[in-house]
């Protein structure tokens, strides 16, 4: 009895050093004739390294694939985060603001911004004034000029100020754009924001061209009216200056009954 356990002693400690050896060192290839028995049973310790290689080969591969598997799925998740829409819109916004502008341009007094309207006007005003006219008819057409330039520099003022108003518009919608921006999730968002920016610049540039076209109508009144007038008064002086009948005597009575 006592030698049965020295040999499975011996037995269990070739099993631990197979083990290890096994994870850290080449296969040691055991010849065919190393085995143990106990009786019936038979135990091949090269046989069971081997399984034991084979095991932890198969655990390696398994190890493999779920890493595999959780790059797929942490890539899966990127894309969607890449694919997902910016939350924030600053559309309706930025087309208020424009519409505004539009507005203004739009109620232009006397002399809206229509080109045949302003040849019209410019063609019964500015350029072929008729010398034939009376002096008050003269007089007429200049007040009228006067009017057109008031009008446009009245309205220069009012698309001035609506400019202006949209200032903290478009403060707050680029505050906002960049806090999205700053918090995208995916390169969308970030797209998204970035151009929701620049179709804040294009609604700046808007007012930016409104305002060069409110003020540069109302300096082409401005100077027309001083054209316009400098050519009147050349016609007014001249019928001033121009030689009359001259003095015609007559017969005149200063007192009643005479002779």
């Amino acid at each position: 009895m006592t030698r049965l356990r020295s040999r499975m002693r011996a037995v269990l400690l070739a099993t631990n050093v197979l083990s290890v050896s096994a994870a850290f060192s080449p296969i040691i290839v055991t010849p065919a004739h190393a085995l143990f028995g106990f009786g019936d049973i038979v135990f091949d310790p090269s046989n069971y390294a081997e399984n034991v290689l084979q095991a932890a080969r198969a655990l390696e591969q398994i190890n493999n694939q779920i890493q595999s598997l959780q790059n797929e799925a942490q890539m899966l998740i990127n894309q969607a985060r890449n694919l997902a829409s910016l939350p924030y819109s600053s559309l309706q916004q930025l087309q208020q603001s424009i519409q505004r502008t539009q507005q203004l341009l739009g109620e232009a007094q006397r002399i809206a911004f229509d080109v045949q309207q302003i040849d019209q006007i410019f063609s019964q005003q500015y350029a072929d004034m008729d010398f034939t006219a009376s002096d008050q008819q003269l007089v007429e057409l200049a007040r009228e000029r006067w009017g057109n330039t008031v009008g446009a520099l009245q309205d220069a003022m009012r698309v001035q100020a609506g400019v202006v108003g949209n200032i903290e518009t478009q403060r707050t919608e680029l505050s906002n754009l960049v806090g999205e921006s700053q918090g995208a999730t995916g390169a969308l968002q970030a797209t998204q924001a970035g151009n929701q920016i620049l179709a804040l610049q294009a609604q700046q540039l808007a007012d930016l061209t409104a305002l060069l076209a409110a003020n540069g109508r109302a300096d082409a009144l401005a100077a027309a009216e001083q054209a316009a007038a400098a050519e009147q008064g050349r016609e007014q002086r001249r019928r001033f200056l121009e030689p009359g009948p001259g003095y015609q005597p007559g017969n005149a009575r200063m007192f009643q009954g005479g002779n």
